[in-house]
Order: structure tokens, then sequence, then C-alpha cells
């Protein structure tokens, strides 16, 4: 199951559970974020696609952080002239994490909470001690000794 958004000039398709860098909005960490102009929702056979928008559709989210882009270096250079330019910037964005996916009130997909692993301790139990090394003097010796 999953919808195609728009927002931020751009569409998007969203899953339940899975995150998505915006462009950078005025909500603090953890804040409700909603997204109202639904364009489709797909699950399987059953699809509705909106005229421009699906009627009564809407994603939630969570804001989970502001953050950086990688930078970008914009270099100009004229050949023969001698003139040049280096500029870089870093574009500032913001992650949500996708909560649900609702149609008319109903819940179409939800996220599911990531179930923590558990160390096996028979694991930790069948590890064997390491033998001990001997330095390679003796090892020398006791070939020697063979032959």
């Amino acid at each position: 199951m999953f919808a195609i958004v728009e927002a931020c000039g751009r569409q998007y398709q969203l899953e339940a559970g899975r995150f998505v860098d915006l462009d950078l909005a005025d909500a603090s960490a953890g804040d409700a974020f909603q997204f109202d102009k639904v364009l489709m929702l797909v699950d399987g056979a059953n699809s509705t696609l909106g005229v421009p928008y699906v009627e009564g559709a809407k994603v939630t989210g969570r804001v989970l952080a502001h953050m950086k882009a990688k930078k970008i270096i914009v270099y100009h250079m004229k050949p023969k002239k001698g003139t040049r330019k280096k500029q870089g910037h870093r574009t500032h964005y913001t992650r949500v994490i996708i909560d649900t996916i609702e149609l008319k009130d109903k819940v179409l997909a939800k996220a599911e909470p990531k179930a923590e692993k558990q160390a096996a301790p028979e694991k930790a139990a069948e590890k064997k001690p390491a033998a001990a090394k001997k330095p390679a003097a003796e090892k020398e010796k006791a070939t020697k000794a063979k032959k």
C-alpha cells in the first residue's frame, strides 16, 4: 500500500513506516506533519485515482529532524581569460517518517513499530576459548625436534 502525494511542488511516493526528505519546513522535530494533496492511493488491484486529488484522503507523519544535504560545488571558469569562481552550498531539508495512510477516516496502512533484536544467549556460550599461541621460536624447535 502506498500513496502518491504532492508536496513542495514535487510528487512523492509514500509508504507507511518509511521516511521522506522534503524541502525545509517550519516545524520542529516531533511535530505532526500532514499531506492533504493525495493524488493516488495504490493497494494492488484496488487503486484510487484523484481528479486532481483523492477526496477524503490524507497521509500523516512525524518530523524526525532537520538536516543538510551533501555539499555541492559550483565552479565557473572562462578559459584563456583568467576568470575563475568557486562557490558551494548545502541544501537544508526536513526528514519526515510516515505513520498512517487514511481514506475517509479509515486507516488503510499503518507503520508497525520495529521489534528490537535480542541477543542469543546460546551463541555466547558456544564460543570456545582461543588456544594459547606458541611463539615462533618454540614452533621452530618443535618442528626440528620431529625431524
